[in-house]
């Protein structure tokens, strides 16, 4: 080729002179060199013409296989019916993903075709609440009834609280905005200006007629002035009382405390009597500690002598059994509590003083305050009541408890008092004002003890879930949790006197001693021979009370040789 291209004019002017016999005789004298001359040119037919370099041949691809054409759903959008948008880039791109001559698409599987439509209707959602976050919803709870009320919409719904049916509002705004029902909203609207205009006068009224609180008595409003007068100087002399104890170089509280818990360490067995024909499910010391009183499922109560535990008298009245007794904390009567629905004042004679009526379901347990003065009681018909002892006059009935309340308490102040029930929440509420001031949550189970401690900021409590926890009513919160006993806590209390030790009784036939500075055990008193059912302490601390539903009175006191009394202040 390149001989060719270099020399096509000699070629083709030298090819009629080139003898026929050049070729042979160049091939018959091979070893002779041959000197080529200036004019010789190689003839184009002994040159074998060189065979053209054919171009690369493109195979043609094997064509796709062809899928029906892809169906879309349609779209609802503003309750108008359309297509998807992407259609037409599927469109576009259709040529660049179908083989030459093909147009069908891919067919998309059942699986993808749910997920689709999931994704789309997760957007709507998202979309319907964004939108409805941008709605304007009244944040007064009368504002939001009344627009539900305009709207056709139930006002309430059983169980719903004030943030929820605001939410509700706006959902049902969001969802009418989408149905394109904006003329309903606005008219609503201004309904709303219009009454927000005009009704002002109406609107003041309709406040004083409905106010948001209950409406107490007069006897109720003396009752919580008595109460607060009270319990300023009782939480006064408290607090001077603590003060002293830790300015005083001489005042050495945990030598007390150590000395306390040795006291109640020698705690044994000192005496076991039968109480009853039917089993005991209550007991309390007198103020004195020279009396004991328990109660009966027989609907008997009695009072006994200490401390040799010899029968005084009967207190027969009751219809029903006994749930519990307590005795006054300024004189010998004391109070029963009962399933007739009542419960009763007696003289420690035996004779009834006065009967409280009232409560709808059978009662649970009874306290005094620490004045005397009042007396509360707990029942099935999830309310806790206060009495007015003098009078027998109900002066509160508080609710508060979803389901039955059982345990009450007083704090020493007399400020406050602490219920618990089978909803497994204890709850404190200020007598001075009636307001409840902690929930406190914590036990899993019903909650059945309560008992507040004499340094005026613990509280113990004790449930179904077998422990006793100890709360911080200045922290608001458990301080500590007992894993107590391997059956539920029937009563928990504290010592009266300085509250260096407390007892919890259990259905495990046991009851058990607890230090209040690190909550360890100190003692256990067994000797029951079925469940406990309830505790008491004495003033001094020298002697403890069980009863049983075996019958029996167990005391429990500190050996003769070791028996010292606490200074009381």
């Amino acid at each position: 080729m390149e001989i060719d291209d270099q020399n096509p004019a000699s070629t083709a002017a030298e090819s009629p002179e080139t003898l026929p016999g050049g070729e042979n005789e160049e091939l018959d004298n091979p070893a002779e060199p041959t000197q080529p001359a200036a004019t010789s040119v190689i003839p184009p037919s002994i040159v074998p013409a060189i065979a053209p370099i054919p171009p690369p041949i493109i195979r043609p691809l094997a064509p796709l296989p062809s899928r029906p054409p892809l169906f879309r759903p349609p779209v609802t959008q503003n309750g108008e019916l359309r297509t998807s948008d992407s259609d037409s880039e599927h469109d576009e791109l259709a040529p660049a993903r179908t083989a030459p001559g093909s147009t069908a698409e891919y067919e998309i599987s059942e699986e993808s075709r749910q997920a689709r439509e999931r994704h789309e209707k997760a957007m709507q959602e998202f979309l319907m609440k964004r939108r409805a976050s941008a709605l304007a919803v009244p944040t007064n709870d009368m504002a939001v009834r009344a627009r539900l009320r305009r709207l056709g919409e139930p006002i309430t719904l059983f169980g719903e609280r004030e943030m929820e049916r605001r939410d509700r509002l706006r959902s049902i705004m969001a969802r009418l905005d989408a149905e394109g029902q904006l003329e309903k909203l606005m008219k609503v609207h201004e309904e709303e200006e219009a009454a927000a205009t005009g009704g002002t006068e109406e609107a003041e009224e309709e406040v004083l007629q409905y106010p948001f609180y209950t409406e107490g008595s007069k006897a109720l409003l003396d009752a919580r002035i008595d109460i607060a007068k009270y319990s300023i100087l009782r939480a006064s002399s408290r607090l001077e009382r603590a003060k002293r104890k830790r300015d005083d170089p001489d005042e050495d509280v945990e030598a007390e405390m150590d000395w306390a818990l040795r006291q109640a360490e020698s705690l044994v067995l000192d005496c076991s009597e039968i109480g009853d024909d039917r089993p005991l499910s209550g007991c309390s010391f007198s103020s004195d500690g020279k009396f004991l009183a328990t109660s009966s499922l027989s609907g008997v109560a009695k009072l006994w002598s200490m401390p040799q535990v010899r029968k005084v008298s009967n207190f027969k009245g009751h219809t029903e059994r006994v749930t519990d007794v307590m005795f006054s904390p300024v004189n010998e009567c004391l109070a029963t509590a009962s399933a007739d629905r009542t419960a009763r004042l007696w003289s420690p004679e035996g004779s009834l003083l006065k009967t409280f009526e009232g409560h709808l379901d059978r009662l649970a347990r009874i306290a005094f305050h620490p004045s005397g003065k009042y007396l509360g009681t707990t029942s099935f018909d999830k309310t806790w009541r206060l009495w007015d002892v003098e009078t027998g006059v109900e002066l509160l009935l508080q609710e508060g408890h979803s389901r039955s309340v059982y345990g009450i308490a007083f704090h020493q102040d007399g400020s406050l008092v602490s219920s618990c029930g089978l909803d497994a929440l204890a709850r404190v509420w200020d007598l001075r004002t009636g307001r409840s001031v902690l929930a406190l949550e914590g036990h899993v189970k019903p909650v059945l003890g309560v008992s507040f401690s004499p340094n005026g900021y613990h509280l113990a409590t004790g449930g179904e879930d077998n422990t006793c926890r100890i709360w911080d009513l200045r922290k608001k919160k458990s301080l500590y949790i007992i894993p107590a006993h391997s059956n539920l806590v029937s009563q928990v209390k504290y010592e009266p006197q300085e509250g260096y030790f407390l007892v919890t009784a259990s259905f495990d036939m046991t009851a058990k001693i607890w230090s209040a500075r690190d909550f360890k055990p100190v003692k256990t008193l067994s000797g029951h021979e079925a469940k406990v059912t309830s505790l008491d302490i004495i003033s001094d601390g020298q002697c403890i009370a069980t009863v049983s539903h075996d019958r029996t009175i167990k005391l429990w006191s500190v050996n003769s040789k070791d028996k010292q009394t606490m200074d009381i202040d």
